[in-house]
């Protein structure tokens, strides 16, 4: 899997884009969040970029070198700074309770993973914490079919549903969670009809 994002995140441009997620930059700008934001699988480093902007202390990881290369010419074009590590949480030692802020936007594991994944990020945020998830529905397929440029894992597994964010997340206060069609305008990989799950939550 390393292979596949240094290889697609070795091309030219930003192949997700410069322009920060919709719904996280939303999401930012309405809540008016403070402190420090965890950010996994940040790939280029849209995101990261756009919460620094926000005076957020950006602590951002990926397994791809190239995603971070990306990431740390996209921080000096745009003048700020972001921590930026490459490596699994299962090997960066991160401590618990240390977060203020989660984003994850578009971070599809395995399903033998993903749950256990989510559990050991949301002991790395602090009581009150902010979680901002979005990501493609398993009723994101039929769409995906339909225009492979809309992007996403073609394995179902890897999909989410409003269930699983309920009970991956049961110990945080649900402040938003649905499932929607949007039109991504996200760089190469990420554009058209899509079915998304959104969630904003925070930590009990």
């Amino acid at each position: 899997m390393k292979e596949f994002w240094d290889t697609r995140y070795a091309a030219n441009n930003f192949v997700y884009g410069e322009i920060p997620n919709q719904f996280f930059k939303e999401t930012l700008d309405d809540l008016n969040l403070k402190g420090s934001i965890l950010l996994p699988a940040e790939g280029e480093g849209r995101n990261a970029i756009y919460a620094a902007k926000k005076k957020l202390q950006v602590f951002a990881f990926d397994i791809s070198k190239e995603g971070k290369n990306k990431a740390e010419v996209l921080a000096k074009k745009n003048k700020v700074a972001i921590k930026y590590e490459i490596g699994s949480i299962e090997n960066l030692n991160l401590k618990e309770e240390t977060f203020d802020v989660l984003g994850l936007i578009f971070a599809h594991f395995s399903a033998a993973i993903k749950s256990d994944y989510h559990k050991k990020l949301i002991s790395l945020i602090k009581p009150n914490g902010i979680v901002i998830f979005e990501a493609f529905s398993k009723k994101h397929l039929p769409l995906r079919l339909e225009n492979p440029k809309a992007g996403g894992p073609n394995n179902i597994d890897m999909l989410f549903s409003k269930e699983e964010i309920k009970n991956d997340f049961k110990d945080f206060e649900i402040l938003q969670l649905e499932e929607v069609t949007v039109t991504l305008n996200e760089g190469d990989f990420h554009n058209g009809k899509s079915k998304v799950i959104r969630f904003i939550g925070r930590k009990k």
